[in-house]
């Protein structure tokens, strides 16, 4: 008969373990160490008052590396991060055996705003330092990631309105039936067997009414303090009860409640020079923003006053717009941004009238539309009159225009219209044209459009996925940071700035291992 070592699990064992051992040289827990203590964080120390009085408090280094490391492996959450301060022996070593509560971590990250952009900086100083940052091409584009906002919560004034009467109308149905099955002696005698596992009626009444109530005072409280929100089009867009500040975006698999995180990277290593979260799937007007960052940023990095002269910003169609053009030219930035039909002029597609006749026109466009100046109205293809509704501006988009409208019931019988502007069904009560006003006097726009026709720079421009959708599957597939845990704008981008110095701190690892011996 086999025989086997003897095994016992019940008794406690007294094991010597050295926390500085477990940081090797060339992990990424090593590098954070190194980092974090050869940064300046006096920024941090400037929210503690315990000088004379309280007790002492955990070290930002201490937290810093924590979190950071937490980051790395998908460890999102405050309390998850406290258990893992208790658990984990490489984070206990980072965290120097500290063992900071989670009220303490949530804390720490959201009030930091200012401390964690200059850390931030540091990181890039050190990442160039190490020659990581070439500065001759950048890329920019967006990550969408939910947030912690509930879609529950989410629509128009008009929506949480309806949601609120709804709400009032089943809290009755529930007392009324709730009432009628009380005066009901035979439903009494169908409950009695399982009324220790359902509990007595009249307590599980009173939990869901009080659950709906809660509801109700939620909306009325958010009502009574929010006007509608109105998105980069000058209509109202759907608010968020939870998260006022976070959008309805959709992703690639359905809409999400959540931010949209938008990132700067340099071509050499695909560092990250610039991030920012914002509030909005779109990301058209957001880009003067990026490029004040992004100057700001190499500024400090190379010591030029213009870092940028010469070098070459990648941007997709989502960031194509006169105003974005006009922006650049203004800071003499260089940009490669083409318009959304530029695939649609590409020669390696010379081939596909073999597939689709693309001689045909298939639906009308502006040019389409006859104008008369002494009416001033459009006129259809169909003969139809298009008079002058009203002049609308986009704040957002820095646009502004005339709008001319007709009603769908005029098209009704119409034999064009399945050629016609709005030819969906249901989308609208009318046709309408906008007419945009000129802005400047130089157009960037068909400029951008020859520019992006030329082989060349259709080459360069394909060097965009390869500098920014890498950044973007490392930290969401790679390192399990795909959502955000906070709420507000402002807290949410400081999370979204620990995870680019996450990335950021990834790609100094093999440097410094070279440089001290690996």
């Amino acid at each position: 008969m086999a025989r086997f070592k003897y095994t016992d699990n019940s008794q406690g064992q007294f094991i010597q373990v050295n926390l500085q051992e477990q940081l090797l040289l060339g992990s990424f827990e090593w590098t954070i160490d190194y980092l974090i203590n050869t940064m300046d964080l006096s920024l941090f120390e400037h929210n503690y008052h315990n000088d004379e009085r309280g007790a002492a408090a955990y070290s930002p280094r201490v937290l810093l590396k924590a979190i950071l490391y937490c980051y790395s492996r998908g460890i999102l959450s405050s309390r998850q991060i406290e258990k893992t301060c208790k658990e984990n022996i490489v984070v206990k070593a980072l965290s120097e055996d500290s063992e900071p509560d989670h009220d303490t971590i949530a804390t720490f990250i959201s009030s930091n705003s200012e401390a964690v952009k200059d850390l931030y900086t540091q990181v890039l100083l050190k990442c160039c330092e190490l020659n990581l940052i070439t500065g001759e091409m950048f890329a920019i584009d967006g990550c969408k990631l939910p947030s912690n906002a509930s879609k529950e919560w989410s629509g128009k004034i008009s929506d949480l309105k309806k949601k609120k009467t709804d709400l009032e109308k089943l809290m009755l149905r529930i007392i009324h039936q709730h009432k009628a099955l009380d005066r009901n002696e035979e439903a009494k005698k169908i409950q009695e067997p399982f009324r220790k596992t359902i509990g007595e009626d009249k307590e599980r009444q009173e939990r869901h009414v009080k659950r709906i109530k809660a509801k109700l005072q939620k909306i009325e409280q958010f009502l009574a303090t929010h006007e509608p929100k109105l998105g980069p089009s000058g209509q109202e867009v759907q608010s968020n009860i939870t998260d006022n500040e976070s959008a309805r975006i959709k992703g690639s698999h359905g809409y999400i409640q959540g931010y949209n995180g938008i990132a700067i990277a340099d071509s050499g290593n695909q560092v990250i020079i610039a991030a920012e979260a914002i509030g909005s799937g779109a990301e058209v007007g957001c880009l003067a923003g990026m490029l004040d960052s992004l100057e700001t940023n190499m500024q400090k990095v190379t010591g030029k006053k213009r870092p940028l002269k010469k070098f070459l910003v990648l941007g997709d169609t989502g960031y194509f717009s006169e105003d974005n053009l006009q922006e650049a030219k203004k800071r003499n930035i260089e940009v490669l941004i083409p318009d959304p039909q530029f695939r649609k002029r590409d020669p390696s597609f010379d081939d596909r009238h073999k597939y689709k006749d693309t001689n045909v026109k298939k639906y009308f466009d502006i040019d389409d539309f006859r104008y008369n100046k002494k009416e001033d109205c459009y006129i259809c293809p169909a003969g139809k009159v298009l008079p002058y509704k009203c002049d609308i501006e986009f704040k957002s988009r820095g646009t502004s225009g005339k709008q001319y409208r007709l009603k769908k019931s005029v098209c009704s019988v119409c034999k064009l219209k399945g050629q016609c502007i709005n030819r969906k069904e249901g989308k609208g009560e009318f046709r309408s044209l906008f007419i945009m006003y000129k802005k400047y006097k130089e157009n960037l726009s068909e400029k951008m459009r020859e520019k992006i026709d030329n082989p060349a720079y259709r080459e360069l421009y394909s060097r965009r996925m390869q500098i920014i959708e890498p950044v973007f599957a490392n930290m969401t597939y790679c390192k399990g940071m795909d959502r955000f845990t906070l709420r507000t704008k402002r807290k949410v981008n400081i999370q979204w700035q620990l995870y680019c110095i996450v990335h950021n701190m990834w790609k100094c690892i093999k440097p410094l291992s070279q440089q001290y011996g690996t």
